[in-house]
């Protein structure tokens, strides 16, 4: 074995987004392109040789390629060890818990989360530090200026490891260890949720569930949690097995890509309990019984029960949300006397505040939940959270939804993404956006007057960082507001997406349908932004 170094060229376009790069496979079987990318990570980091790294990834088309590459050119660039998951397999809460319990230098996550996969699809990669959590914009701005310089990268020149049998093998200097995807991660779980109360709800056969790893990461996650440790019956988990193109379905789990778990749930004879995970395990959707929780109610309902959860019993220091995420959660933060922090979108912007004990438990309103067990959101620890309150409080879904919202009124709430728009139609319109806001605070629109309109800054209250230009806030002086913002997720075109959200603390006004409530707030967000103007769209790609 001997190390080789390439002699390469720096390509344009690797400047990492929300949740580092992704891009089309085909993009990413450039000659190069991968290995460009995996060295600019190397030399960003210092202080890594003969350090521990955790790879593994959600298993989409070209996971197992891209890790033999990675597994050399780590070798080649002086790390001691690397912890793999079996097959190549890792959800991303899962890597970062085996990051933090292993207290490894970092990992390398390989995935495009909730978009579909394939070849003709989207792979993704991410560097996460050594608290398990995504890499900050400091870290990911480095990778990136080192992509725009790189001149070489360094890899061995070895035969390639076997990912699928668990043990120790050596690469050159190097050891791989293949570890058991599940294990940690389930270990975890048990620690934090009363798993006997639990399953002796499950075992009654009164309470029935169904959960959707829609040929994604979580397949072997689930069966070991819910069928193998909880008792649910054999095939409680379906679409169980994680497949490189996720069956030919969009991992993403709403209303709309999700729909056969929809279907079932509000369907004859529907269980009582439902929920979904997407591509590498992050995201979570939350059914009851012909009814959705939205991931802020969601947020909010866990924060406002989290002393029933053993983990979460001694209270919560804080709780953070994004700032699309509807303010559900802050009337929550309140009660309870606690702080209530708002942050960007993006994961990353959490972990400052977990890692110095200002916050517990965070949420997105991309269907993204999490806590302090780990520095990613955790889609089957929400799932998990959800099964201990209903199996403390022996209520439904529904029941338990709108107990909550007669205790802290109801926020309706729903975000319209319009997807793969021309990217530079999409800009236009924020860019028009931005114009009308030194004008705009104080103007009356129909019924509802402009209290405040800003393009959200934020200033982080641990390292004192700023993140700028995160989205555009247009807020009323009835507290409904509107949020405008570009996401950064996507391969193709740009995904725009519009937030709306009111407050309704009348309880008899509590049960309106969540799009007929918001109708004015939708027709006023096309009216100030031009939506179908600028995008050419009648009408959004998702709603949710």
């Amino acid at each position: 074995m001997s190390i080789k170094t390439v002699s390469t060229q720096p390509f344009a376009d690797q400047k990492p987004g929300t949740s580092g790069l992704r891009k089309r496979v085909k993009a990413f079987q450039q000659q190069n392109y991968l290995e460009n990318f995996v060295q600019s990570i190397f030399n960003s980091i210092k202080g890594y040789q003969g350090k521990t790294l955790v790879l593994g990834g959600d298993g989409r088309y070209y996971n197992r390629q891209a890790i033999q590459i990675i597994l050399k050119m780590a070798a080649a660039n002086g790390f001691g060890k690397v912890l793999l998951g079996q097959g190549g397999i890792l959800s991303t809460p899962a890597a970062s818990c085996v990051i933090r319990k292993n207290q490894a230098f970092g990992g390398i996550i390989l995935s495009a989360s909730h978009n579909p996969g394939g070849p003709d699809n989207d792979f993704g990669i991410k560097y996460n530090i050594s608290n398990g959590g995504p890499a900050p914009e400091k870290v990911t701005n480095a990778i990136y200026t080192q992509t725009q310089e790189i001149t070489n990268y360094q890899i061995l020149d070895a035969e390639d490891v076997n990912l699928d049998d668990l043990g120790t093998w050596q690469l050159g200097s190097m050891a791989v260890e293949v570890i058991n995807s599940v294990a940690d991660y389930a270990d975890l779980m048990a620690s934090i949720f009363n798993f006997e109360l639990i399953r002796n709800f499950i075992a009654g056969g009164k309470f029935k569930m169904c959960i959707d790893s829609m040929h994604a990461v979580t397949g072997p996650y689930a069966i070991e949690i819910f069928e193998s440790r909880l008792g649910a019956p054999i095939g409680t988990v379906q679409n169980a097995t994680p497949l490189e193109d996720f069956g030919g379905g969009h991992p993403d789990p709403n209303l709309v890509y999700a729909h056969e778990l929809v279907d079932i749930l509000y369907g004859e004879n529907a269980p009582d309990f439902g929920a979904a995970s997407d591509g590498d395990g992050d995201r979570n959707m939350i059914l009851g019984r012909k009814f959705f929780v939205t991931p802020s109610d969601s947020l909010a309902i866990l924060a406002a029960n989290a002393k029933l959860v053993p983990g979460y019993s001694s209270g919560l220091a804080g709780v953070a949300r994004s700032m699309p995420t509807s303010q559900a959660v802050d009337r929550v933060a309140a009660e309870l006397e606690i702080d209530c922090y708002e942050t960007p979108t993006g994961w990353k912007f959490f972990g400052n505040l977990l890692d110095v004990g200002k916050a517990t438990l965070c949420g997105e309103e991309s269907f993204g939940t999490g806590s302090n067990h780990v520095r990613e959101k955790d889609g089957l620890w929400a799932v998990l959270f959800w099964l201990n309150i209903l199996a403390v409080k022996q209520q439904s879904v529904e029941e338990i939804v709108q107990e909550h919202w007669r205790t802290y009124g109801r926020n309706y709430y729903s975000r319209h993404d319009y997807e793969e728009v021309n990217s530079e139609k999409a800009n236009t319109l924020m860019a028009n956006l931005r114009s009308l806001l030194p004008t705009i605070a104080g103007k009356q629109f129909g019924k509802y007057q402009v209290d405040y309109a800003d393009d959200f800054s934020y200033t982080d209250t641990v390292d004192d960082s700023v993140s700028e230009k995160q989205g555009i806030r247009i807020g009323f002086t009835d507290g409904s507001r509107i949020v405008f913002r570009l996401s950064g997720t996507g391969t193709q075109g740009a995904t725009l997406r519009i937030y709306l959200e009111s407050y309704e603390p009348d309880i008899t006004n509590q049960g309106t349908d969540t799009q007929q409530a918001l109708d004015d707030l939708i027709a006023l967000s096309d009216e100030i932004a031009q939506v179908r103007q600028f995008t050419g769209r009648e009408k959004p790609t998702v709603i949710t």
